[in-house]
C-alpha cells in the first residue's frame, strides 16, 4: 500500500464566522492535485496518519484502565479496512465501576461542591489545551472516523474548543428564583445538578457529540460516565486525558469503549444513573428510552434520525441552489460541523424542487455530484472519504440498489468508490416519489434524492408527511414564503438560505421521533438541572 508522511496540512487554521456554508464554499474549489469519483487511484494511495495512539483503556476515576474481562476489540481504519489499534471494550462490571466512580465523585468529591467559577476555570483550561492540541486531536479522529483532516482541524476541535467555552461561561450564572407565593412565606427554587449522568455518543461526530453533552453537564456540577461509539473510540480517550490535565478531579468524567447491547444497555438501564443522554437512531433510542423506564425512571433526552426536507422555492438561483442543497446532503465527509458523506442526522437528504426549475437543478445537482473529490482524508482539497464501517458501507449501496429497482433515476454515482475501504461514489437520484424507501428512509450516506413539487401547500404537506422531525432547509429569496415556511415546517431547525449552521449558542433537537429535548445553548442546561421549591413561614413579614 502506498502511503507518504503528510507535513503541510498540519498548519492552524481557525475560521471567524459560523457558517459552515461559508467554509465549504472556500474550500470546494481547491481540487489541484485531487480526483472526481471515476479516479480510483485517489482512494488507493493512503497517507500515514502524522499522530500516535496512545490511549486505548478505559478511563475510570481519573486513571485509564484495562477492562475487568480483558477484552479488546478492533478499531478500524476506514480508508483501508485495517487495524487501527486494539481498544478495551467495556461491558456492564466496567461500567458499574464507572459509575461508582462517578457516585463518588458526586456525593463526596469537590465537583458539586466546587465554587462555579472555579468549575469555568477548569472548563476554560481544558478548551486551551484543545487549541494546543488541535491538530493531534484532529489527525485521531480523521484516521478512526474518516471525515477530511481539514474538516476536524477547522471546525470540528475548534468547535469542541468554543463549546466548553461557552458552558464555562454558563458555570457561574445558574441560579434559582424568588418566587412571590401567595400567603406569608418566602419563596424560592434552587437549581441542582442532577448527578450522575449517562452520555452515549455516535460515531459521525465523536468529538462534537462529546462536547454537546459534557459542556452543559459539567457547567451544571454533574459528574459522568459516557460510552463511545465502537466504531470511533479514540479521540474521547485522549480529550478525557486532556481534561485532567486542565483540573478535572478524578471520577468526575469516566470513558467506556464498548458496544450497545453490553455497555450502552448497562448505562441506560442502571439504578445508579439518574439521567441518560443518548445521540443516535430513532430505533436505538426506543430502547434507551424503555430500558430507562423500566429501572430507576432515570431521565432521559434523545437526539434521533432525521429525514430532513431542503425545499428549493421557484425563484431560486439555480446555481446557488444547487451548491447548498450538495451541501446539505453531503455534508461529513466534506471539507465544511448530531450527527462521512452524507452521515449526519439533520442532512438535507429529500431535496424538493420547484417544477419550474427542477430539470435545470437535476443536471446542475448531477454534474456537481460527479466533480466531487473523493479520497484520502488526510488529502488537502478531498470533500468527501470512506463511510465509517463496512456495515454502513453496505448499508448505503443496498439503498441505492432499492431506489433503482424502485424506478427512480439513477443520474450519478451508485457503486462503491476504488477498491480499498469503504468509498462510495456520491450519488443523485432524480424522479422520486415519497413512498420509496429512499425518500423515507434515513440512509445516513451519500445519496441525493431529488423530488419535484407545484406549490408551498404540496411541499409543505409532503415535507411533514415523515415520522422524523429533526431540520428542514429553505431556499427562497421570497420573505414570505420563507415565513410561512418556517412557521410550517413541523422540525427542531430551519435553515433559511444557508445549512448546516452549528453554534454553540443554538439549540438543536427534534419534533416526532427525532428525539426529546435540546442539545446546546440554553436550553440543553435544563437537562442537567433538578428544580427545587424551597417554601419558609415568614411571622410579622416588613412586606410580602
Amino acid at each position: 500500500m502506498a502511503s507518504r508522511r503528510v507535513s503541510s496540512m498540519l498548519s492552524r487554521s481557525f475560521m471567524s464566522s459560523p457558517s459552515l456554508f461559508a467554509l465549504r464554499g472556500k474550500h470546494h474549489n481547491m481540487n489541484r492535485g485531487v480526483y472526481g469519483y471515476s479516479n480510483v487511484a485517489a482512494a488507493e494511495d493512503t497517507i500515514t496518519p502524522p499522530v500516535k495512539v496512545e490511549h486505548t483503556q478505559l478511563l475510570i476515576g481519573g486513571k485509564f484502565v484495562d477492562a475487568a474481562s480483558g477484552k479488546t476489540f478492533p478499531t478500524l481504519d476506514p480508508r483501508t479496512g485495517e487495524v487501527i489499534a486494539q481498544v478495551a471494550e467495556g461491558d456492564v462490571e466496567d461500567v458499574n465501576r464507572a459509575v461508582s466512580a462517578a457516585r463518588k465523585a458526586f456525593d463526596e468529591g469537590p465537583w458539586p461542591r466546587m465554587i462555579a467559577y472555579e468549575r469555568s476555570k477548569i472548563l476554560l483550561r481544558f478548551a486551551d489545551l484543545v487549541d494546543k492540541h488541535n491538530d493531534e486531536i484532529a489527525a485521531i479522529e480523521t484516521w478512526d472516523n474518516g471525515k477530511p483532516f481539514e474538516q476536524s482541524s477547522k471546525i470540528e476541535v475548534p468547535m469542541l474548543a468554543r463549546v466548553f467555552r461557552y458552558y464555562a461561561g454558563w458555570a457561574d450564572k445558574i441560579h434559582g428564583m424568588t418566587v412571590p407565593g401567595d400567603g406569608s412565606h418566602h419563596v424560592q427554587t434552587l437549581h441542582e445538578p442532577i448527578g450522575v449522568a449517562g452520555q452515549i455518543i455516535p460515531w459521525n461526530f465523536p468529538l462534537l457529540m462529546l462536547s454537546w453533552k459534557l459542556g452543559p453537564a459539567l457547567a451544571c456540577g454533574n459528574t459522568v460516565v459516557l460510552k463511545t461509539a465502537e466504531q470511533t473510540p479514540l479521540s474521547a480517550l485522549l480529550v478525557g486525558r486532556l481534561l485532567h490535565e486542565a483540573g478535572l478531579p478524578e471520577g468526575v468524567v469516566n470513558i467506556v469503549s464498548g458496544f450497545g447491547p453490553t455497555a450502552g444497555a448497562a448505562i441506560a438501564s442502571h439504578m445508579d444513573i439518574d439521567k441518560v443522554a443518548f445521540t443516535g437512531s430513532t430505533d436505538v433510542g426506543k430502547i434507551i428510552l424503555e430500558l430507562a423506564s423500566k429501572s430507576n425512571l432515570k431521565a432521559v433526552t434523545l437526539e434521533l434520525g432525521g429525514k430532513s426536507p431542503f425545499i428549493v422555492c421557484e425563484d431560486a438561483d439555480v446555481d446557488q441552489a444547487v451548491e447548498l442543497a450538495h451541501f446539505a446532503l453531503f455534508f461529513n465527509q466534506a471539507t465544511s460541523l448530531r450527527k462521512t458523506s452524507g452521515q449526519c442526522c439533520c442532512a438535507g437528504s429529500r431535496t424538493f424542487v420547484h417544477e419550474r426549475v427542477y430539470d435545470e437543478f437535476v443536471e446542475k445537482a448531477k454534474a456537481r455530484a460527479i466533480k466531487r473529490a473523493v479520497g484520502d482524508p488526510f488529502k488537502s482539497g478531498i470533500e468527501q472519504g470512506p463511510q465509517v464501517d463496512s456495515e454502513q458501507f453496505k448499508k448505503i449501496l443496498k439503498y441505492i440498489k432499492h431506489g433503482v429497482e424502485s424506478g427512480a433515476t439513477l443520474q450519478a454515482g451508485g457503486d462503491r468508490f476504488g477498491s480499498k475501504g469503504y468509498y462510495i461514489q456520491p450519488t443523485v437520484f432524480s424522479d422520486v416519489k415519497d413512498d420509496m424507501l429512499i425518500a423515507t428512509d434515513e440512509i445516513f450516506g451519500p445519496v441525493q434524492t431529488i423530488l419535484k413539487f407545484k406549490n408551498l401547500d404540496e411541499v409543505i404537506a409532503r415535507a411533514n408527511n415523515s415520522r422524523y422531525g429533526l431540520a428542514a432547509g429553505v431556499f427562497t429569496h421570497n420573505l414570505d414564503t420563507a415565513n410561512r415556511l418556517m412557521r410550517a415546517l413541523r422540525v427542531g431547525s430551519v435553515w433559511i438560505n444557508c445549512f448546516d449552521v452549528f453554534d454553540a449558542t443554538i439549540p438543536f433537537g427534534g419534533y416526532k421521533m427525532s428525539g426529546i429535548g435540546r442539545e446546546k445553548g440554553i436550553y440543553s442546561l435544563n437537562n442537567y438541572l433538578q428544580v427545587k421549591a424551597v417554601v419558609t413561614a415568614i411571622k410579622n413579614p416588613a412586606w410580602l
